[in-house]
């Protein structure tokens, strides 16, 4: 099967809009999470999530178009075009025929919920007669953002969405994969985004014991494997990776920052919100994609952990990692302590982190984190604190979702 390759990336995070940025902050261990904005959260269990910051969709959107999109289309949008950018596309300039053979793929977990929302309550506030905006559909759901990335750039390749939950971004991100070495495309943008800092999602995961509530202290809140940890802390935003054919951006002369060697997906079967106890799906991911990119554990230089601070969550991960690893000793970080958890699109987030780590050598901490959970096995190395220089070649990018979803996704370092 045929190679495939990084060309390009593109972030909107909480903790920057640029990729650089992002990185940036990443490795000084910083904390996207601070006080919720966009809402009165006066009555909400939960004050506090990782919000974007500095964004205008005039920078990227026509401001008369604005309005078509949800904000996860407008995350969606600037994440894309920055990704295309980086790898050097010009598809204006491409040939038909060339576009033909280039796709979109892309995760959310809750599409245009914030759209959603605001309809309803409009409907419900007025006298009972249907007074929705023509762009009510459109703007709403989970597939108008690949649909919108493919015809902002004329992209007649292969064209869905991915709903997994929390592991869509990744499940694009492989499906993405695989489409390319199958030769049945040449380039796929592939990614997630996710705008769910909304009363409705807020209200709902505090309803499922999901969110963490100290109130008083945001930045430390998301303490992934911590023993008082008490939930995620909610985030938006979105991440875009070029996947391109190897040969393909040989030949164009792009420049590649890794490869993607294997991708793993499986089922807890278990329950509609909880992990498996003893990380089954995990495992059976972790091992799918190990086995797909021809590797064995002891080849993996660290894993980017789910880990969104919830009890079950983390300690069904841990359990299944030493699964998979038994006595090979593993390092594991958790990024989530510093965006939040980005539902949709962690994973793709996640991966230009995984990737930038391959680049530079560099493993980020997990940050918050002081009493490590008693049910972390021995040889499952948590980097606390601060990021560790050392050398990079292979990561592993865990994402899992409600319904018991799991993916996995392997980045390595590129080597001609």
């Amino acid at each position: 099967m045929k190679r495939v390759v990084v060309t390009g990336m593109g972030a909107i995070t909480p903790l920057g809009n640029t990729v650089s940025e992002f990185w940036q902050n990443i490795v000084a261990g910083k904390s996207g999470a601070g006080l919720i904005t966009k809402f009165d959260t006066t009555k909400f269990k939960t004050k506090f999530g990782c919000e974007i910051h500095a964004f205008n969709a005039e920078d990227y959107i026509e401001k008369k178009e604005v309005r078509k999109y949800d904000l996860f289309t407008q995350y969606a949008i600037a994440a894309s075009d920055d990704a295309i950018k980086d790898a050097g596309l010009d598809f204006a300039t491409m040939p038909e025929k060339e576009r033909y053979e280039v796709g979109v793929i892309w995760g959310s977990g809750n599409g245009g919920i914030g759209t959603f929302e605001d309809q309803l309550k409009e409907f419900y506030a007025g006298d009972g007669t249907p007074r929705f905006s023509p762009f009510f559909i459109p703007k709403m759901i989970i597939d108008i953002a690949a649909g919108v990335i493919s015809i902002r750039h004329k992209l007649h390749g292969p064209n869905y969405a991915t709903v997994s939950a929390c592991a869509s971004s990744n499940t694009a991100i492989i499906n993405a994969f695989d489409t390319i070495r199958l030769g049945k495309a040449n380039i796929i943008v592939a990614g997630g985004s996710e705008a769910a800092i909304t009363p409705g999602s807020i209200g709902g995961f505090n309803a499922s014991q999901a969110l963490s509530k100290n109130n008083d202290n945001p930045t430390g809140a998301s303490k992934p494997f911590d023993k008082n940890r008490d939930g995620f802390v909610v985030a938006e935003g979105a991440g875009a990776l070029i996947l391109e054919e190897l040969e393909h951006a040989q030949k164009r002369g792009a420049k590649i920052y890794a490869e993607i060697v294997g991708g793993g997906m499986a089922a807890d079967a278990y329950h509609l919100t909880g992990t498996h106890p003893e990380g089954l799906g995990a495992a059976l991911g972790m091992e799918r994609a190990l086995k797909d990119a021809g590797l064995k554990p002891a080849q993996i230089d660290y894993i980017n952990a789910h880990a969104t601070s919830t009890f079950l969550g983390d300690t069904g991960e841990l359990l299944g990692i030493k699964h998979v690893f038994k006595d090979v000793p593993v390092t594991v970080t958790a990024p989530k302590s510093m965006t939040g958890h980005l539902l949709g699109a962690a994973g793709a987030v996640e991966s230009i982190i995984s990737i930038m780590s391959v680049i530079e050598d560099i493993i980020p901490a997990t940050i918050n984190t002081e009493n490590l959970d008693e049910h972390t096995p021995e040889g499952v190395n948590v980097v606390l604190g601060k990021s560790i220089n050392r050398p990079v070649t292979y990561v592993v990018n865990n994402t899992f979702g409600f319904g018991g979803h799991t993916a996995t996704s392997i980045y390595k370092k590129y080597v001609e």
